[in-house]
């Protein structure tokens, strides 16, 4: 009989937690990413080395299903696996996708669709931009090095959520005796510009981080100089320009309805992570940004 949990990215800042959180249950789980050795518990998977699929889906029953990176459209790869893995027995999946992706729209928002259409048990996460950005991931370096925060939002409000509530929503939907068979936009309780995050982190490091503001253009540039294509990197910098025009300035109450507790503030965030921003010139653990 199938029991194990599939975690795709098994390594990155949901993957990850994900996995540390079914182990502590007493879950069986692979976690499934690039970088791994071959083990009872970690398989090397890469979404475009279909070689890899078989032995990632061996007795899994349901998927954690986090898109390959730097991918503009990982649709077309992301379905032929979900057909693959439904062929092998796979009866849950559980995909993060992003905020500002409906079911149908571009990119995951295909897979969603698909799910939608052909899965029996599933769901869907749709989290906004991560805490975690900021102390793990693209803004970390610039924070401890230069002070400073990039961002083609302007005025813009985020509601910050934390990778921890979005990993244990996950835990939840894998696990779960009924299936949810519904998507959730999972956010923080609180919408924040990025000059207010900026003074946040400042009010802990003892100096002060400021809000650089740059245009979309400019923005795209940056990214492709971290070692994104220019397709990724223009579609990044264009969620910024979303951001900018109030597209994520809003909160919703599903982390709570879902784990029946508050999602993490964005307070308690930076308390906790104080000491990262003050190391400088480590190596994050993910240097390319992240969006639910």
């Amino acid at each position: 009989m199938s029991t194990v949990v599939l975690v795709t990215g098994g390594t990155g800042k949901v993957g990850g937690r994900l996995a540390e959180q079914l182990r502590e249950g007493a879950i069986p789980c692979r976690v499934a990413a690039r970088n791994v050795h071959p083990s009872e518990d970690s398989r090397p998977f890469d979404w475009s080395q279909r070689a890899s699929w078989d032995a990632a889906l061996e007795g899994v029953w349901a998927a954690y299903l986090i898109a390959p990176a730097a991918v503009a459209d990982p649709a077309p790869l992301m379905i032929e696996f979900l057909q693959h893995a439904k062929q092998q027995g796979v009866a849950r999946f559980v995909l993060q996708s992003a905020s500002l992706l409906p079911a149908g729209g571009p990119a995951m928002g295909q897979v969603h669709l698909w799910l939608r259409e052909h899965a029996s048990a599933w769901a869907v996460l749709r989290p906004t931009w991560f805490m975690q950005n900021f102390s793990e991931g693209q803004h970390l370096a610039s924070i401890r090095n230069e002070s400073r925060i990039y961002s083609a939002a302007e005025d813009g409000r985020v509601p910050f959520v934390s990778a921890d509530d979005v990993a244990t929503v996950a835990r939840l939907a894998l696990t779960r005796d009924e299936p949810f068979n519904a998507d959730f936009i999972l956010t923080g309780s609180q919408t924040l510009s990025y000059d207010e995050v900026a003074a946040r982190i400042s009010t802990v490091v003892g100096h002060k981080v400021s809000h650089h503001r740059l245009t979309p253009d400019l923005l795209a540039a940056r990214y492709r100089s971290l070692g994104l294509g220019p397709a990724y990197a223009q579609t990044l910098a264009a969620m910024d320009t979303a951001i900018a025009r109030g597209a994520e300035d809003r909160v919703t109450t599903c982390v709570q309805s879902v784990t029946g507790r508050p999602p993490t503030t964005f307070g308690a965030f930076v308390e906790a992570g104080a000491t990262v921003w003050s190391e400088r010139n480590a190596v994050s653990r993910r240097a390319l940004p992240a969006c639910g």
